[in-house]
């Protein structure tokens, strides 16, 4: 049985008229939020740019700048300080949180490896899924050597809901840092 002409064809049109009413419609984006301002003259040099592993780890000045810039740039989508517990978008604290666990020195600095290229290439291009924006590309907009600052702080972000101050977090980075 088929329908009537008429009832085809208006089928057709609203068809039509949604396809181009979607075709125009405008694309969910993120909003890129503007550059930190930050100081970044007193860290060292990032010679290799964007490549991993993290030239900062565990420098206690990249703590606090890193800090500061992610408090400016990051914190509307994933908490102050790091603490996205409760935030919209992921807890990145968690990014290479198992390496530690890895007790073979060899293995966990390849494991920290993967981390730094996931957080690099997740700031350079951003986070588009089904064609929605849920993160802008960062590169034109951090440079490397910050970007590794701000990755540097959230490693050494505490877990829970704590806020430790920047002498703790750089505390905890060098007693890290001596063990290896």
């Amino acid at each position: 049985m088929s329908l009537p002409l008429r009832w085809r064809l208006g089928v057709a049109a609203v068809a039509a008229a949604m396809g181009v009413l979607l075709s125009h419609a405008p694309q969910a984006r993120a909003e890129t939020p503007p550059a930190p301002i930050v100081d970044t003259r007193t860290l060292p040099a990032v010679p290799n740019g964007w490549a991993e592993p993290n030239p900062l780890r565990g420098q206690a000045e990249a703590i606090r700048i890193g800090r500061d810039a992610f408090n400016q740039a990051c914190s509307r989508c994933h908490g102050v300080d790091a603490n996205g517990s409760r935030s919209p978008a992921p807890d990145l604290r968690r990014i290479g949180g198992t390496c530690a666990k890895v007790s073979d020195e060899a293995l966990r600095q390849r494991c920290l490896g993967d981390a730094d290229f996931f957080f690099a290439k997740s700031v350079r291009y951003g986070k588009k899924k089904f064609d929605i924006e849920h993160m802008p590309a960062w590169e034109s907009v951090l440079s490397p050597q910050l970007a590794w600052a701000i990755r540097t702080f959230i490693e050494n972000a505490p877990k829970g809901n704590a806020t430790p101050s920047v002498s703790e977090l750089a505390r905890q980075a060098q007693a890290v840092q001596g063990t290896h």
